[in-house]
């Protein structure tokens, strides 16, 4: 296919239960010169039978050995062709004007990056997580952290990066660790000039009992606290402090459930009651 416009990366791993509603947000994306390469990284379900059910020719297959999420990015972006690199979860999905409004953004600003907002799902309620009201350029890293909510939000996936722009800058995910975005993000973004927000279309992140987020396991809070701590030394070596724009958050529990919170970010405070009722002031 020539003149692709933006190459989906889309690494999958025993994610049958999630998958099709991932490739059909893709597949029927209103910018068609798209290619969507999964790799399937050594899934044990039904995930590559579901994968050769699709018979859109702009899907690409790349079967390997189980190596991680990064390993199965790094796999992609090396076949990648694309004008532009994107990324998604095989949990996840995306509006379905999502890459058309961040590249016709990125082209029009000529950025090496364009960002969307954010909503997040669980069962029982969504939200949104990073909410873009307008069309903001900048080059300068820390009005690109304080946009894109780093170090909370440090997702690679709701973006679009110039794939010469990417490769020049030799950044590779680092394999064989959970919390790699926390270490990769405010490097690529760094690393790269100008960067758009793009209001008014969504990527939607399910955040369900097997995501990554929710592993309690030793080597999970080894790598997480590692990734924090990489990412803060990043940050004070380029002289960025963001202790202004976190958000510190109390929760009140009884018997384990989630009665009331406060949230406090720089000077404003919000409350929330029973994950529902929620004010600020």
């Amino acid at each position: 296919m020539n003149n692709i416009k933006v190459s989906v990366i889309v690494p999958v791993y025993n994610c049958e239960k999630y998958l099709k509603k991932c490739l059909d947000s893709l597949v029927n994306q209103t910018l068609k010169d798209i290619e969507i390469i999964c790799v399937n990284d050594g899934s044990t379900d039904n995930s590559g039978r579901i994968l050769e059910e699709y018979t859109d020719s702009r899907i690409k297959i790349i079967t390997k050995e189980n190596g991680g999420i990064s390993s199965a990015r790094n796999a992609g972006i090396a076949v990648a062709k694309g004008e532009y690199l994107g990324f998604v979860d095989s949990d996840d999905w995306v509006d379905l004007d999502f890459y058309e409004k961040l590249y016709n953004t990125a082209k029009k600003y000529d950025t090496d990056i364009a960002t969307a907002g954010i909503i997040r799902l669980h069962k029982l309620h969504k939200k949104y997580h990073l909410k873009i009201d307008k069309e903001t350029v900048t080059s300068d890293f820390r009005e690109k952290l304080v946009l894109c909510d780093l170090p909370d939000k440090s997702y690679v996936w709701n973006k679009i990066y110039k794939r010469e722009k990417f490769i020049e800058c030799g950044l590779k995910f680092e394999e064989g660790i959970y919390y790699e975005d926390i270490i990769f993000t405010p490097k690529i973004l760094y690393a790269m000039q100008k960067m758009v927000t793009v209001p008014d279309t969504y990527y939607y992140y399910w955040r369900h009992s097997n995501s990554i987020v929710k592993l309690k396991t030793q080597k999970a809070i080894n790598d997480r606290n590692r990734a924090l701590k990489i990412a803060g030394e990043f940050f004070k070596s380029h002289n960025i402090d963001l202790s202004d724009t976190q958000t510190h958050t109390k929760v009140y529990r009884l018997f384990g459930l989630s009665l009331f919170k406060v949230s406090t970010k720089g000077k404003k405070k919000s409350y929330r009651l029973f994950n529902i009722i929620k004010w600020t002031a």
